[in-house]
């Protein structure tokens, strides 16, 4: 019998009994213990990777999900802050951890879809994630210090062309929507400025805030409450209609720039090759507290849009996501590197 299990094994050395049984065992059993594993998952905390600062636009939508996700789960959610280098960052960490469902990114418009064009040395491709669902989405606006003599786009241009190179803007971080969006508007106003690149959004709209830098496209959940506070000036929001919280901005395409059409994204991924069995249990999940019409609330309060799309739907947004920006860099001739 030893023999002919041997041979059946494929294996042409010496074999004790004890050491067969262990292989016989082994590959009986893994299956079922796999399926055991999958079934009760999860069995320890989880991670949620955010490739942007304490406090800003990412982190604090991320942290309510984390809260209402853990009380579904019955298992605790850390959230790990890794900001810097346009995402880039936080994505490596997720690819440092199985794929088991464990550990998520809340990815976004330039971790997860403008930086595989803009970096000629990214070590990261869009087939390394799975994105299962959507997690808030969000108008932009053109914003000043209040204290600026600057009141509206064309006050802006103007500027620019008469001081050129000269004006700063700051970003969340090189590649990230609030350094391509200046970029965009360079080209289309024909103009310069000089780019300060922050770890976050929030020091980047301190920047603004603090006189430090001239301008700035951030996102309207950063930047409403610094509005409504009357510390910032919009000049402008780039959604394709007027938003509800700010109704009498107008857009960039009524201040002249009708291409100017740019909203930001956040969702969540984990790594491919993670067990369809999980990511069906995290995408039901995150859509029930997605869903949550506290949730749903703080959301709009926040200037934003709620996702919890389902995980086809929101598969095929990023790859469109993915085109767009591709499209768009190589008009612009951008390089991050």
């Amino acid at each position: 019998m030893g023999t002919a299990l041997k041979t059946i094994l494929g294996l042409n050395f010496p074999l004790t009994a004890k050491a067969l049984i262990t292989i016989i065992l082994a590959t009986t059993l893994a299956p079922s213990a796999y399926a055991q594993t999958t079934t009760n998952w999860p069995t320890h905390s989880l991670t949620m990777i955010v490739p942007g600062a304490a406090g800003g636009t990412t982190d604090i939508p991320t942290r309510l999900v984390a809260q209402k996700l853990s009380a579904r789960l019955g298992q605790s959610i850390v959230v790990e802050n890794k900001p810097g280098t346009g995402g880039i960052l936080g994505v490596q960490a997720l690819l440092k951890n199985p794929a088991d469902g464990y550990t998520l990114l809340v990815g976004n418009t330039g971790s997860n879809a403008v930086n595989y064009r803009a970096y000629k040395n990214n070590n990261y491709k869009p087939s390394d994630f799975i994105a299962i669902s959507d997690l808030i989405s969000f108008a932009n606006v053109l914003v000043v210090n209040a204290d600026s003599p600057v009141k509206n786009v064309a006050d802006l241009v103007a500027r620019l062309k008469k001081e050129p190179g000269k004006l700063t803007y700051p970003s969340a971080g090189i590649g990230q929507l609030t350094h391509l969006m200046p970029e965009m508007f360079k080209v289309q106003t024909k103009t310069d400025a000089l780019h300060i690149p922050y770890k976050g959004s929030v020091p980047a709209t301190m920047s603004v805030l603090s006189g430090e830098t001239a301008f700035m496209f951030d996102n309207l959940t950063q930047a409403l409450p610094q509005i409504q506070a009357g510390k910032l000036r919009v000049l402008a929001v780039t959604s394709a209609e007027r938003v509800s919280s700010l109704p009498n901005v107008p857009t960039m395409k009524e201040s002249g720039y009708p291409d100017f059409v740019v909203t930001g994204w956040l969702g969540f991924f984990v790594r491919s090759q993670t067990p369809p069995d999980i990511v069906k249990k995290l995408q039901e999940n995150l859509i029930a507290v997605l869903n949550d019409p506290e949730i749903k609330n703080k959301f709009i309060e926040m200037g934003g849009i709620p996702g919890g799309s389902p995980q086809p739907v929101f598969s095929n947004f990023v790859s469109a996501e993915v085109q767009r920006w591709s499209d768009l860099i190589e008009r612009a001739k951008l390089s991050l590197d």
